[in-house]
């Protein structure tokens, strides 16, 4: 962008018609008259070049000036540039993925094809944050380390499927501690968890409590979502004679121990009874923790009136030299 930085002195250029004005009527004045008794001689003789050009300093003096006026504006281009600073929130969604994860209560998606739609959203809104993925049935494994390759995650949840039965289970414990694990290090101002289970710890080395006590040493917050309706829930089962059945299924979720998990680490504990609840949930989870983003706007300015000036000054140098040698009046 170009800008005049004292534009108010680019009235002065109105005083360039009046001194082209002044010039002109000056021409008519200053014209001296001799006689002659013929002068078709002179109406064939043709102007020498200093005739032509002899309007050529008035010109020089009007550029001259209008350089100058322009160097008086201070004309300048100015750019714009932003510093942002961040201060990230490493974030680890901790799943259950235990075989009742297949409870069929978030019409018209069981409950992990649900979570995973709703997780997908969440990393999908996430910006300058890095998010991971631990996963937890009887044991619990890093589906994906912290990362700021949102892809890659997306990739890696939508491939999660329900554990085995070689390793099913409830292992609450062992998924809080693998989360903390990946966050023990950060170095970001904000270390979250968010866990999501349907049901009770029944697996693995590591009483949730506890696993929640080592969390808070490290500085982590655990947001932990209890999944499932209230009541009984139907549950899919294979029947050898009959094939897929649904059975009612009763929903078991240690609420007390879920809350005082989130009490413990300075967080906050939901139910989710369906998929539109389960996306709330997330939703306010994410404006709780998010990213502080600072924008510092400032403009750079660069100065050109010293082009300007020094045009004008030569113009009314070569004007002056010119003056005083070519086109020097003889008395």
């Amino acid at each position: 962008m170009y800008s005049f930085s004292d534009p108010l002195y680019l009235l002065l250029l109105l005083v360039l018609p009046l001194m082209a004005y002044w010039y002109l009527r000056g021409m008519k004045r200053s014209g001296g008259k001799i006689r002659y008794s013929d002068i078709g001689i002179l109406k064939r003789l043709a102007p020498s070049a200093k005739q032509r050009l002899r309007h050529i300093l008035f010109v020089m003096r009007l550029l001259a000036f209008t350089m100058l006026i322009f160097a008086l504006a201070r004309p300048q281009s100015s750019s714009k540039e932003e510093e942002i600073s961040t201060e990230g929130v490493d974030i680890v969604l901790a799943m259950d993925v235990s075989s009742s994860m297949l409870a069929e209560d978030f019409k018209p998606n069981n409950r992990l094809e649900a979570a995973k739609l709703v997780a997908m959203d969440f990393i999908k809104g996430r910006r300058n944050d890095r998010l991971g993925m631990v996963i937890f049935a009887g044991e619990s494994f890093t589906q994906c380390p912290l990362t700021l390759d949102y892809g890659v995650l997306l990739t890696l949840l939508e491939e999660i499927k329900v554990a085995d039965k070689d390793w099913d289970g409830t292992a609450i414990g062992m998924g809080i501690i693998n989360a903390v694990n990946r966050l023990r290090d950060s170095k970001a101002k904000s270390k979250v968890i968010i866990l999501l289970t349907d049901g009770v710890n029944n697996s693995g080395q590591v009483a949730p409590v506890t696993a929640a006590r080592i969390g808070q040493a490290f500085g982590v917050k655990i947001y932990t979502i209890g999944a499932g309706k209230r009541g009984t829930a139907m549950y899919p089962v294979n029947n050898p004679i009959f094939g897929r059945q649904y059975v009612p299924m009763q929903v078991e979720i240690d609420e007390e121990t879920l809350k005082e998990i989130a009490r413990i680490t300075n967080a906050k504990y939901f139910r989710a009874t369906n998929e539109r609840k389960l996306k709330a949930i997330y939703d306010e989870i994410g404006e709780m923790e998010k990213t502080k983003i600072e924008v510092k706007e400032f403009t750079r300015y660069e100065e050109y009136f010293i082009y300007f000036l020094g045009l004008g000054l030569l113009l009314l140098l070569l004007e002056l030299i010119l003056n005083n040698t070519y086109f020097k009046k003889l008395p």
